[in-house]
């Protein structure tokens, strides 16, 4: 288990990564076994990792769907330098660990060079507010390919506000946007983890919500028209203005040039 300041961040299992404790994080990794069905034999992935604590769904794409190459973006370097001393992580299999903020990381990627971005980062139970605006939205989608999805985990209250907030935002972005929450907090009855999926291609929604129905901790998908009832009359969230100092320092020297996963 890794436990940042306190807070349980990711369960790994060493010799099973196929093995996914967390509820939202076997959600996701039914997300991900869905996508590109029904093929043969489950076709290797190009994704990003936004923080990556333990690297568990790292691993779960690694055993799951061989070839996949995948990019994880963390900002605390004590942390990654952490999870690869204990979970022997290296840069083999196709992965690769980058110490960045998870925002400044995706800018540098090629556009439509990944299939899926994986968002999964918090400072302490709060994403943070640059991860979560229209102007992100449209940098996920710009790295996404065409039928590229974006998961998003939410930690919310029973209202949801957060999670309908994030929804609302992404729909100024993408086609298809739902939701992947447990029957009580829908009901507004728990604090939890609600998913926010979203994409401009067709998501596949029916097997997801059988495959939901059948888990250990059964889920429920919001579908993109009941999503979108939600969310009716809430704003977008935006970038705060640019401040003088913002503008004089974004012609530094940093390179930005693209790099693929």
């Amino acid at each position: 288990m890794v436990i940042v300041n306190g807070v349980p961040s990711s369960y790994v299992h060493l010799t099973d990564p196929t093995r996914l404790e967390f509820e939202y994080v076997r959600w996701i990794g039914d997300v991900l076994d869905l996508l590109n069905a029904p093929l043969a034999a489950p076709a290797p992935l190009r994704v990003a990792h936004l923080g990556g604590a333990g690297c568990t769904l790292a691993r779960y794409v690694m055993a799951t769907r061989p070839g996949s190459r995948q990019l994880v973006f963390e900002h605390d370097a004590k942390l990654v330098e952490l999870v690869r001393q204990a979970f022997g992580l290296r840069r083999e299999g196709g992965l690769r660990i980058r110490v960045d903020d998870a925002r400044s990381g995706l800018s540098k990627l090629w556009e439509a060079s990944v299939d899926v971005v994986i968002r999964d980062a918090f400072v302490g139970d709060t994403v943070p507010e640059h991860l979560t605006t229209v102007e992100f939205g449209h940098e996920v989608a710009r790295v996404l390919a065409p039928h590229g999805v974006y998961v998003a985990n939410v930690a919310d209250r029973a209202e949801q506000r957060h999670a309908r907030a994030e929804a609302a935002t992404l729909r100024e972005v993408f086609r298809e946007v739902a939701l992947i929450a447990e029957p009580s907090q829908l009901r507004g009855r728990r604090y939890g983890n609600v998913l926010v999926l979203a994409s401009n291609a067709p998501l596949p929604l029916d097997a997801l919500t059988r495959r939901l129905a059948s888990g250990a901790i059964r889920a429920r998908v919001v579908p993109p028209e009941r999503v979108a009832r939600l969310v009716a009359g809430l704003r977008p969230l935006t970038d705060p203005p640019a401040t003088p100092s913002d503008r004089d320092s974004s012609g530094g020297d940093q390179d930005l040039s693209p790099t693929s996963p």
